[in-house]
């Protein structure tokens, strides 16, 4: 585990509070580098893609103004839900160090800080993320915006970052995974993640998870095929990554966006679904890949829970629900949980 130098940019008396340390292994980078995830998922049937190829810089744009989208429910609807409990939140946690697993930009955050700050609680912020780059910006912004928030920024997969926690400068933690992220893990590497979750806490510390409810059919399916086109695109700039990255000759215009609820899963997933017979390279993986007609290339699942089930599987993993908090619908859910040993 290394410190990585600060950039200069002008900000002034921060430096002090901002922290920032590089976790990734050699293996995970050596994986990174080399594509061994694309390989694998390229020659396996159906094939898959690691959704962390949405993430260059032009898919995290795309992906940000998906979430303002009207068909897109989760992100405002998840904001509406914290802005109206993160009294309660503070409340219960108290002196609290807050460890977010997936920080991006913060947004939602703030929110959560803004609670603390009223109750005049110390502010330590753990924001966790693969980019070391977002992780920096965002974590400079909110040590302009809050002047007695310190940052320990962790540069590294959800994984390492659960292995490699600081020592407590607070009482009790809180961690954060919010944004319905756990439904992109299926039902094998969820169970792993709970189990990761409960053995970083400490006893009665404190995990704060957001997860996207079961509704009706159409609902879900608009909000992955927006009347504008933004999912499509997101979609495909994988493909476009994947070209720069590993030097490809995807054609994009080969292939279309596909996505749907699976009932039975109570799952959306996202295809790329090939239009023709055709054979694409990314020649620094010396790798040639053929696609059938209809051929799909599966990119991203989004699990929809039953509120009732997700709080038994998490009591299942240690984790005892303290409070859960709905939007008026009824379509999505703040679970806040307590580690028992």
């Amino acid at each position: 585990m290394t410190i990585l130098p600060l950039q200069k940019n002008g900000y002034k008396n921060i430096e002090h509070r901002l922290k920032l340390k590089y976790l990734h292994s050699a293996n995970y980078l050596g994986n990174i580098l080399q594509g061994i995830d694309v390989i694998q998922g390229l020659n396996q049937t159906p094939k898959n893609l690691p959704p962390q190829y949405f993430y260059d810089d032009k898919g995290s744009e795309l992906f940000e103004e998906i979430c303002g989208l009207p068909e897109y429910y989760l992100t405002r609807t998840e904001t509406q839900i914290l802005a109206h409990c993160a009294h309660e939140i503070a409340e219960i946690t108290g002196k609290c160090e807050i460890i977010e697993l997936g920080s991006g930009s913060s947004t939602k955050t703030r929110i959560i800080l803004d609670a603390y700050a009223k109750k005049k609680l110390p502010l330590h912020y753990l924001p966790v993320d693969v980019s070391a780059g977002i992780l920096e910006s965002s974590a400079r912004q909110l040590l302009l915006d809050y002047p007695t928030l310190y940052v320990d920024a962790l540069v590294g997969t959800y994984e390492e970052a659960l292995s490699h926690l600081p020592i407590k400068s607070l009482p009790n933690r809180m961690m954060m995974f919010i944004g319905s992220t756990l439904g992109n893990l299926n039902p094998e590497k969820c169970h792993v993640f709970l189990s990761q979750i409960q053995a970083a806490l400490a006893e009665d510390e404190y995990f704060l998870l957001g997860v996207d409810l079961q509704k009706p059919q159409h609902i879900l399916e608009a909000a992955y095929n927006d009347s504008q086109g933004v999912t499509v695109a997101f979609n495909l700039n994988m493909l476009a990554h994947l070209n720069y990255r590993f030097d490809g000759n995807f054609d994009l215009d080969n292939f279309e966006h596909w996505a749907f609820y699976n009932q039975e899963e109570n799952q959306i997933e996202m295809h790329l679904r090939s239009k023709r017979p055709q054979t694409v390279q990314l020649r620094k993986l010396n790798l040639q890949v053929s696609f059938a007609r209809d051929e799909t290339l599966h990119t991203e699942i989004s699990r929809k829970f039953d509120l009732n089930q997700i709080q038994m599987t998490l009591m299942g993993h240690g984790l005892k629900t303290t409070q859960v908090w709905t939007d008026e619908k009824g379509w999505f859910a703040l679970i806040l949980t307590q580690a028992k040993k």
